[in-house]
Order: C-alpha cells, then sequence, then structure tokens
C-alpha cells in the first residue's frame, strides 16, 4: 500500500493542509488598485508578494462574486460572474496563477445556505407555486393569530435581528432567511437543488485551478422539517433564538459527505467550515473525522465569541470574561481531537470580530499595544491545528477608535442590533449596546488596510473617498513601517510564523497541557511532540512509536496576560526531575521590551522592573556558555541565520566525519550534563537558528523584535560541541528556552530558568 503505516491504523502521510497557514483576504478593504475606494482583486495580486514574505501559505478570499452587497457579498447573486467593483473571472484566473507560481493555493469563501433574492433560482421560485425551482427555498403559509392577523410560520428570531420570515404578497407565502429578508435560504432537501449547487458553485471553480473553499455556515443546511416554534426565552421580543431548529439536521452529515464525494474530493480539494452554535465536541468530531469524509476541518468560535451576549437579542451587550474562561475553552478545543483521526483550527481574528488586540490586549499605550500583539502571536502559533490568520492582524491592526460615532459603522448586522436598541427607547440599553460594538462589531475588522503612512493608508490614492473610513492611526500603524522595522509587530510574525514550521512537530501536531488553569494572568501550557529527543527531524506524519523508554519532545509556553510582574511557572517540576537529561524546547514570555522598542509612556517607565541580567560582554554582544568548559563563546549582534548556514555548510564534511564520536561523547555528555544558564546579555543577536536541519531540536539566540529572548540552555552543550568539531547531524541534543517578547512590561529581563521561581511575566 502507497502509505506509512500509523499507530492509530491509519496510513499516509498528513496533507498538506495540516500544516499551512492561511490568510483570510477581506477583499473590499485590502487593496484598491484602480482608485474607486473599493478593495480589488488586482489590489491583492499587486500585495501577493508581501503574503509570500509573510509566511502565508493559503490566501481564502472572502466573497467576490456577483452580488446587491446586502451583506458585503454574502449574498450571491451569480456565483459564476464577479462584483464589477473587485474584476473580472479573468482576475481570479490571474490570482490563482500569482498564488501558485509562488507555491501557494487560493480557496474562495462558498455560500451555499442562501442567494440573494437577485439570483435567478430565487426569481423563478418566486414567480409561482409552480414553478420547477419552487422547492429550492422554503416557503410556508402563513398563520393567523387569534385576533385573525397573519403571523410567520414560527417565531424564529434571524441572526440580524428580527423575524426568520418574510412575507412574498406574489404567491402569499412566507420565505426563509436564517440572515437578512435579501438572503432567502436555499432547500438543501431537494436534490436537484444540491446537484445545481455543485455544479454552478463548486465545479466551476475548482476546474478553474481553486485549491479548495472556507463554506460559510455549513451546519445550517438541513433543518428540522416540523417548522415549529421555538421556547419563549426573551419575554420582551416576539421572536426567539432557535439555533437547534436549523443547526446540525437531520440530514446534515448526509448532505456535507455527498458534497465531499461529488464535489471537493474529485478535485483533491480542501475544506474548512464554519460551524456555528457546536459547542460540544461530541457534536463537531463527526464533521472533521477524517473517516467520515466530509469536512478537513472546522471554525468553532467558542473561544472568539468571548464577550458577547450570545447569538442574538443581546449579542452586543458586552459581557466581561477572565483569563481562566479563556483558557479553560482553548484546551477544551486543543484537545479534542488527541486519540482521534480529527483535526482542528487555530484562529483569534476573521471578518466576523472586533480585532483580537482589541479585544484580548491592551491598547492604552504604544508599549502595551506592541507586547499585547505580540503575546497573541506567539499564542497562535504555538497551539495545535491549522493557522489562520486574519488580514491587519500581522500588523496590529486595532479596532475603531471609540470616538468614532454609529454613523461610521456599515455593516447590517451592527446597525439592525443597534436601530432595535434605539426602538426600546431604553437609554442604558441605547449606551450599553453601543460600548458593545465599540469592542465586538464586525466593522472594525473592515476598515481599509493600513499599508503605509500616505493618505488614506496608502489603500487607495489621496483625494478618493473609501468605502470605510480609514483608521485614524494609519500613520503609526502601518505595514511600511513595520517591514522596515526589525523589532515590530510584523517582523516577529514572520519569525515566529518560521519557528512554527520549524517545530511543527510541537506547535502544528504537538499535544496540548494546559499549566495553572485557575490563574488569572498567566496563560501556560506545555507542548508536547509525538518525536522522542533522540529521533532526527523528520518530515512530520504526525505520530512516532511512543516507547516510554524514551522522552518525548516538549516546549513550554508562558504567557503574560496582566500589566504586572508575575511568578514564573515552575519550570523544573512541569519538565520533570530529569531537565537536565532532556532536549526540550522552551519557549516563554518575558518581562520586557529593548531599548530599540517603543518608547516607554510614564506609566510604563514608572511600573516595576524584573531583575537584571548578569552580563558578561558589552551589550553589543549575545552570549552562549560552553558548558564543557568556562570559556564563552561571543556571538555580534550581527551575526545572522545566513551566516549560521554558511559556517555550518563548510564544516558539514567534518562534522560527519565525527558523528560516531560525536554520539559517544554526547551520550556522555548527557550524563553530567550541567544545564543551567550561567550567564545572559540583556541585547541579543538576530535571528540564530538550529546548526543542523536534522537536529532534534534547536539551538536558538534570538532578537524576536523588540523584545530580550537569549535562550538559557537545559541540555548538553549544542554550541561547544560544534565549536570542536564534536557534534554530528542527528544527535544534537540541546534543551532550549526562547524567552519570545510577549509580556506586557517595560524592562529588562534575565535568566529564570533555576530551581524555584523567579520573578518575570
Amino acid at each position: 500500500m502507497n502509505g506509512l503505516y500509523h499507530d492509530d491504523g491509519r496510513f499516509g502521510k498528513e496533507p498538506w493542509w495540516k500544516e499551512a497557514t492561511f490568510y483570510q483576504v477581506y477583499p473590499a478593504s485590502f487593496k484598491d488598485s484602480n482608485g474607486d475606494g473599493w478593495g480589488d482583486i488586482q489590489g491583492l495580486i499587486s500585495q501577493i508578494d508581501y503574503l509570500q514574505d509573510l509566511g502565508v501559505d493559503v490566501v481564502w478570499l472572502s466573497p467576490v462574486f456577483e452580488s446587491p452587497q446586502a451583506d458585503m457579498g454574502y449574498d450571491v447573486s451569480d456565483y459564476q460572474k464577479i462584483y464589477a467593483p473587485y474584476g473580472t473571472v479573468k482576475d481570479v484566473d490571474a490570482l490563482i496563477e500569482a498564488c501558485h507560481i509562488r507555491g501557494m493555493k487560493l480557496i474562495l469563501d462558498l455560500v451555499v445556505n442562501h442567494t440573494s433574492i437577485e439570483h435567478e433560482w430565487f426569481k423563478e421560485s418566486r414567480s409561482s407555486r409552480t414553478n420547477a425551482k419552487r422547492d429550492w427555498y422554503i416557503w410556508k403559509p402563513a398563520r393567523y393569530n387569534a385576533q385573525g392577523q397573519r403571523i410567520p410560520p414560527t417565531n424564529w428570531r434571524g441572526y440580524f435581528a428580527g423575524s426568520t420570515w418574510t412575507w412574498d404578497e406574489h404567491t402569499q407565502e412566507y420565505y426563509l432567511h436564517l440572515y437578512a429578508p435579501e438572503q432567502p435560504d436555499l432547500n438543501w432537501e431537494s436534490e436537484a437543488c444540491r446537484e445545481a449547487i455543485y455544479e454552478n458553485t463548486m465545479r466551476f471553480w475548482l476546474a478553474r485551478g481553486v485549491d479548495g473553499f472556507r463554506i460559510d455556515t455549513v451546519n445550517k443546511y438541513s433543518k428540522r422539517t416540523e417548522y415549529v416554534d421555538a421556547p419563549i426565552t426573551d419575554p420582551n421580543s416576539p421572536f426567539q433564538p432557535a439555533p437547534e431548529m436549523w443547526c446540525n439536521g437531520p440530514r446534515i452529515h448526509e448532505f456535507i459527505h455527498e458534497m465531499r464525494t461529488k464535489a471537493l474530493d474529485p478535485y483533491g480539494a480542501v475544506s474548512v467550515g464554519e460551524l456555528s452554535n457546536t459547542p460540544h465536541p461530541s457534536q463537531v468530531l463527526p464533521y472533521v473525522s477524517a473517516a467520515a469524509k466530509e469536512l478537513d476541518m472546522v471554525f468553532e468560535f467558542s473561544m472568539i465569541r468571548l464577550g458577547t451576549g450570545g447569538m442574538f437579542g443581546p449579542k452586543y451587550i458586552y459581557v466581561p470574561f477572565t483569563l481562566p474562561q479563556l483558557k479553560a475553552i482553548v484546551a477544551k478545543w486543543q484537545t479534542f481531537i488527541e486519540g482521534t483521526d480529527g483535526w482542528t483550527t487555530v484562529f483569534c481574528e476573521n471578518h466576523d470580530n472586533g480585532r483580537a488586540v482589541s479585544r484580548f490586549g491592551d491598547c492604552s499605550t504604544p508599549g502595551l499595544w506592541q507586547a499585547s500583539a505580540k503575546t497573541i502571536a506567539l499564542w497562535q502559533v504555538t497551539l495545535t491545528g491549522t493557522l489562520f490568520l486574519y488580514q491587519g492582524q500581522e500588523t496590529g491592526m486595532t479596532n475603531m477608535p471609540a470616538a468614532w460615532g454609529i454613523e461610521e459603522y456599515k455593516d447590517v448586522e451592527s446597525l439592525n442590533f443597534y436601530a432595535e436598541a434605539v426602538e426600546s427607547k431604553d437609554p442604558k440599553r441605547i449606551a450599553d449596546t453601543m460600548h458593545g460594538l465599540r469592542i465586538l462589531a464586525r466593522d472594525h475588522s473592515r476598515i481599509p488596510f493600513q499599508w503605509n503612512d500616505s493618505p488614506n493608508a496608502g489603500f487607495t490614492e489621496e483625494g478618493i473617498k473609501t468605502w470605510m473610513r480609514v483608521h485614524d492611526d494609519y500613520r503609526e500603524i502601518n505595514a511600511a513601517k513595520q517591514i522596515a522595522d526589525p523589532d515590530s509587530i510584523l517582523s516577529f510574525y514572520k519569525k515566529v510564523l518560521r519557528l512554527r514550521k520549524r517545530y511543527k512537530d510541537l506547535f502544528v501536531f504537538g499535544d496540548f497541557r494546559l499549566l495553572e488553569a485557575e490563574d488569572k494572568a498567566i496563560f501556560a501550557y506545555v507542548k508536547e511532540s509525538h518525536l522522542t529527543v533522540s529521533d532526527a527531524q523528520p518530515q512530520i506524519n504526525g505520530f512516532t512509536s511512543n516507547n516510554s523508554a524514551r522522552k518525548k519532545r516538549m516546549a513550554v509556553v508562558v504567557l503574560n496576560f496582566s500589566k504586572q510582574i508575575r511568578d514564573c511557572v515552575d519550570i523544573e517540576s512541569v519538565l520533570g526531575s530529569e531537565v537536565n537529561d532532556m532536549a526540550k524546547l522552551l519557549i516563554m514570555s518575558y518581562a520586557a521590551a529593548a531599548a530599540s522598542g517603543p518608547k516607554q509612556t510614564p506609566e510604563e517607565a514608572a511600573a516595576p522592573q524584573p531583575p537584571e541580567v548578569i552580563s558578561s560582554e558589552s551589550a553589543s554582544t549575545a552570549s552562549l556558555v560552553d558548558v564543557d568548559t568556562p570559556s564563552v563563546r561571543t556571538v555580534p549582534s550581527d551575526f545572522m541565520e545566513q551566516d549560521v548556514k554558511t559556517e555550518t555548510q563548510a564544516a558539514r564534511q567534518e562534522l560527519e566525519d565525527a558523528a560516531e564520536r560525536a554520539r559517544a561523547e554526547a551520550h556522555l555528555a548527557k550524563k553530567k550534563s550541567a544545564g543551567k544558564a550561567r550567564k545572559a546579555d540583556n541585547i541579543l543577536t538576530k535571528w540564530f537558528s538550529e546548526l543542523s536541519d536534522n537536529a532534534s531540536t534547536a539551538l536558538v539566540v534570538s532578537n524576536l523584535t523588540a523584545v530580550i529572548g537569549l535562550s538559557t540552555y537545559l541540555g548538553y552543550k549544542a554550541w561547544g560541541l560544534y565549536e570542536h568539531g564534536r557534534l554530528g547531524w542527528k544527535n544534537i541534543g540541546v534543551g532550549v528556552g526562547i524567552l519570545a517578547g510577549v509580556g506586557l512590561i517595560e524592562g529588562v529581563f534575565g535568566t529564570y530558568l533555576q530551581k524555584g521561581k523567579k520573578k518575570q511575566s
């Protein structure tokens, strides 16, 4: 059989999309190429190298199909045409080519729970009760109350406020729409309708070279067909939340399996589904089980919905949450695939939510904003699953200014919820709704991308009126400024994305174990690989045999989500008593930004500082300790990754010749390892990476943007072995601690891996 056997009974290597980094582009707001104030496909093509340089593998393009734009393209009137302001079908072809020649892929947003009322299918369906496409949509007769008044078929409340039913005067029936009245739901019970969906919306684009789809509202295709009223849970409204009536319905797995079999699999297309109102792992796993052959992966929204008052009436009445709540949700969805053949996703932003740095971080000062964005970056890249980024996340784009009024909000959902609050004539509800919109509204993620500090932020030409207002802070937060700054958030994302791919066995495929679950400031967890420390770094297939006598590769991530210095978790107790006998990659947060980072505010300058670094050399160098000798290897601050590679390649033959001797000496060194860092500087080199692509772990000394991050060494001497020619390619057993800048306090930080606890952030 053509494949590799796994201990869980599966065959074959892991598919490419598991370790890929996806990047969502909201086209109206990404880049305008023709000066009409509306982003377009040619604008995206013009910036495709920016995405490649970031480390993106797959571009996810939000809807660009022909549409009246009642819901920003999620109301499609023709699946085989492109909305003119975005471009043409040929432009999509050019985008496919631009991605593919760079080794990248493209997926489109597939919206097939509903269409626009302007779609030809719906026009036919509403033309008469006897039309052949009448049952392609869901039509029901009116009901009448005790007073003889006509009322909808059910009391269901829609996602955009109001009833899910709209009366059609021509045919004297109601049609169902879970979203806006302009978005009637397709009837997946009709086989002819399903086949038309596969042919017109999927095969058409897959045949042109598209690599797959993000599938909108994927678990809402199968409704409960009895169409009964929902229980009254909001006595102040005539319409009641009823997701149980349309989410995860009786035929949903049949429909999705059919979609995969008939439309996706023949093209080898990747699929990621939007799975709302499905809070239990037992409900999610059937969608993503490889054996079930439905979806490759899904978005589950429990974490990203934190802060909302629910999905319906009180959605924008903000509800504060704690870090333990967030940690519990993350742990739940990180671990639910362990021991299964399912898969998961990692994301904290998309087009339907406020900006992560504004919701989970602190933007009150430039320093805290930058540190918060880097904290979020490290949090995301070290989680198991396929990583999804949203445009502007990599530059730390923030929510719209709080001073902006409701007139700057354009989203149909925002406006409907605000109008509903105004209609209530309750001043508190109006104020609370506006407060919630300032934090949670979908509009925040849709303002124009901030490319540079020119007028209109480089999104479009000067003097052009943009479809949404450009953020007031675009001169301070923009891509051009961060590209030129090695300490920027953007530079940090590039580095940690490389780190994620280099250690994919830990960060993409590793098991997750939460630490200190109830700590209200520190988010700490262990990532454990299926590889052991004696394994060479392979092309990851996700699983290897687990011999209990062999130590597994591990990483510890510690993130401080507070403004104060905090006690670090006890690293030795986490990693075990034989910490010096193992090779581990350790990633931890720390309490300082380097001197080259953002200027301190008075409040930040007055903040308590962590212990100072014991410096062995001048501030322009970073010191590595050879634990075998008292000597110190000093690396100049301009010592770059390419320098390491050049020197390593030159020494390759010599090292290979010494491989057998290295194995023996490594074994001896393992036994007598000192394992603790003795000296460290507070200024680091540029990215200094692993000595060999085949190393079981890497020696990393890194200036991770405006962050001090000198590693402390747990195992036996990598640099010493390398310097003296005693390091083989398959037996590097160096434990590493990367202090990657994710703390929220300005200052400096020194060595932390000592027995007991050290103050750090």
